[in-house]
Parts: structure tokens; C-alpha cells; sequence
């Protein structure tokens, strides 16, 4: 049965600092989560220094402190960016109107590349790794990514359900939740760990693909 609650639209990120930038303030901005993304993800979350990043991406520590607040907040902006970025991926799919084997490979191609980025090795990486000293940001991103993710996918499980092309034994929600998890927790883990640091593209999109036929064909016997 398909899910009757009404979907919630996509959380809102994390309100960033409200402060006023001008043009060249806003570049600046940027090129310090470049550099934070670049530090954190060489030293670690937590032994990474903000003179390193200021160092490295020009710029002065009061402009840091004013943007960002401190090195918390700096790694709350890369979460909102990865989650943003995520966001716009998923909404650009157009999955409405195709069928359930084409939308889920399009739709799990398209994460599996979102996941192996820079900006997706490092948010997995501090969540991961480094979740239970900061709970917060650990939290914030699975209250977004995966609502996100949820969100998107079950608005097409429930359409798909109602034309009678598919059959869920479980909630919209869920069954989003379970398809994200089933193809990509051995994936976001691997990659944030470092034991599989440059998948190859081939890989990924032979495992996805089976992971998608899977997924939709099930392993009891017809």
C-alpha cells in the first residue's frame, strides 16, 4: 500500500550566519571552504587549525570568525553545501514518467557519483568518524541527507505505486530509505574510511546496477 502521509518538502539547511558580504567577501567565502575541505580531509576534523586555512585560502581570521563563527560552523557550511549540491541533483533526475528500472538506475548512477566527490569523502568521513564528538553535525546530516534523498525517491514510489507499476510491502518512506541504504551504506563506508579511496567509474556502476535489479526483482523465487 502506498503511503498516505503527506510529504513534507525538503528540509531547510542549517541557517548560515546573517551577515553582509560584498562580492569579494562572498569569493572569500568560498575559497574557505575549499581550504577547510582541503585541511579537514589532510589532518582530520578536529586537529585542523584555522590559521592553516586562512593561510591557505588568503584572507584574514576576522573575516573567517565573521562568515563562519569558528571551525564548527565552517564544517556546518560544507555539510549545507554537500547537502545543497545533493539537492539540485536530485531534483534535476526527472525520474516522473519513466519506469521503475530506468528511474532507479538513473537515480542510483547519479548518487553513486554525488557520493564519491571530495566534498561527499570528507562530510562522510567527519559523520562517521568523528559523529559521536559532534553530535550535532552528525545528526543534521542524517535529519537532511537522508530526508532529502527520502523525500525525492518516495514522491516516485508513491506515483509509481498508484499506476500499479510497482508494489511496496512497506511505506514510501521507508522503502527510499531502504533502497539509499541497500546500494550505498557498503559504498559510503568503504570510501569514508579510506579503504576504497578512488573507485573506479566501471565498478560503481556494475555494482549499482545490480544493486538496482536487486532491489527491484527481489531474491524469493516467482
Amino acid at each position: 500500500m502506498p503511503s498516505t502521509a503527506p510529504k513534507s518538502p525538503t528540509p531547510a539547511v542549517r541557517a548560515s550566519r546573517n551577515v553582509e558580504l560584498c562580492r569579494r567577501g562572498e569569493l572569500r567565502v568560498e575559497k574557505f571552504l575549499d581550504a577547510a575541505t582541503d585541511v579537514f580531509a589532510e589532518k582530520g576534523y578536529q586537529h585542523a587549525r584555522l590559521s592553516e586555512i586562512v593561510a591557505r585560502a588568503g584572507g584574514s581570521l576576522a573575516t573567517l570568525y565573521r562568515a563562519f563563527g569558528d571551525k564548527e560552523g565552517l564544517a556546518f557550511a560544507i555539510v549545507e553545501r554537500r547537502l545543497q549540491d545533493l539537492a539540485n541533483q536530485l531534483e534535476a533526475l526527472e525520474l516522473d514518467g519513466l519506469p521503475p528500472q530506468d528511474a532507479l538506475r538513473k537515480a542510483a548512477r547519479s548518487i553513486a557519483q554525488s557520493i564519491t566527490t571530495r566534498d561527499a569523502y570528507l562530510v562522510n568521513r567527519i559523520v562517521i568518524g568523528e559523529g559521536r564528538a559532534f553530535p550535532d553535525l552528525r545528526d543534521f546530516y542524517f535529519d537532511h541527507a537522508i530526508a532529502t534523498i527520502r523525500s525525492r525517491l518516495g514522491r516516485y514510489f508513491d506515483a509509481q505505486v498508484a499506476a500499479g507499476t510497482m508494489v511496496l510491502h512497506t511505506s514510501s518512506d521507508l522503502a527510499a530509505t531502504q533502497f539509499f541504504m541497500m546500494l550505498f551504506g557498503d559504498l559510503t563506508v568503504r570510501t569514508a574510511c579510506g579503504y576504497m579511496a578512488n573507485p573506479e567509474t566501471d565498478e560503481i556502476l556494475a555494482y549499482t546496477d545490480g544493486s538496482v535489479e536487486q532491489f527491484l526483482h527481489g531474491a524469493l523465487p516467482r
